[in-house]
């Protein structure tokens, strides 16, 4: 099913993950004109069509980036536990080949929401994304909720691209100070914006008297500008 929403264009499509793989589906979500695209991943417990996910991918059409939203497999075939690392980096490398396809000439990022977040950026430190210019979080599953460490970074030392950490202050699966650490190790190419009371979900409290979609606008405001600022230094 395709067809124009506003100023921009859904399309459903299928992405084939290699022989023996099987295939899962995605979305793509495109303003009129591509220069930016970006293959986001959804979180270990919901999927690409999660109110989130279509929230933040309507939000940076409307900023001129395009998303290419996809299925992990597990997700795809309804199960509960996310895939070995193996498996989601494959996807992650077949998704931003597709995105390529799409558009070929824009210029490429990667990332998603907290487990595709990771995922994205383990694909990246092995070396399978050569094109992706830049890798944005939406919320770095850091550590396990409640046990605050480090290790879940411990593979971006070996990303050189840049990138853009989009964190809530009242995230329990990415403290704040740890963090901190990882970002100084990073230097240069790590970025950070805050969102004051946000948690893990970006949902922020009442009496912040700030809403959820303020804070969805902000998102997808910061991504689209640093994506934009990247492609331009790099073009």
């Amino acid at each position: 099913m395709s067809g124009p929403l506003g100023t921009t264009t859904r399309t459903e499509r299928t992405l084939e993950l290699g022989p023996g793989a099987g295939t899962v589906s995605a979305i793509a979500l495109s303003p009129e004109r591509v220069e930016i695209a970006l293959a986001l991943a959804h979180g270990a417990g919901a999927g690409m069509r999660h109110p989130f996910m279509e929230a933040i991918a309507a939000r940076l059409a409307t900023r001129g980036a395009a998303t290419l939203r996809y299925q992990f497999p597990y997700m795809e075939k309804g199960l509960s536990r996310t895939d070995p690392p193996s498996v989601a980096t494959a996807a992650v490398e077949h998704a931003v080949r597709a995105m390529g396809e799409l558009w070929p000439s824009a210029a490429a990022f990667a990332g998603g929401k907290s487990f595709g977040a990771r995922m994205s950026s383990t694909a990246m430190s092995l070396g399978k994304l050569p094109d992706v210019r830049g890798l944005v979080f939406f919320g770095f599953p850091l550590h396990p909720a409640g046990r605050p460490g480090r290790e879940r970074a411990d593979h971006l030392d070996r990303v050189e691209a840049p990138m853009l950490f989009l964190q809530g202050t009242r995230d329990t699966l990415c403290d704040i100070e740890q963090l901190g650490v990882v970002l100084e190790r990073l230097g240069r190419r790590a970025a950070l914006r805050l969102w004051d009371g946000a948690d893990h979900s970006f949902h922020v409290l009442k009496r912040s008297g700030r809403s959820d979609e303020q804070v969805l606008d902000e998102l997808a405001e910061s991504a689209a500008q640093w994506m934009a600022g990247i492609a331009s230094a790099v073009a």
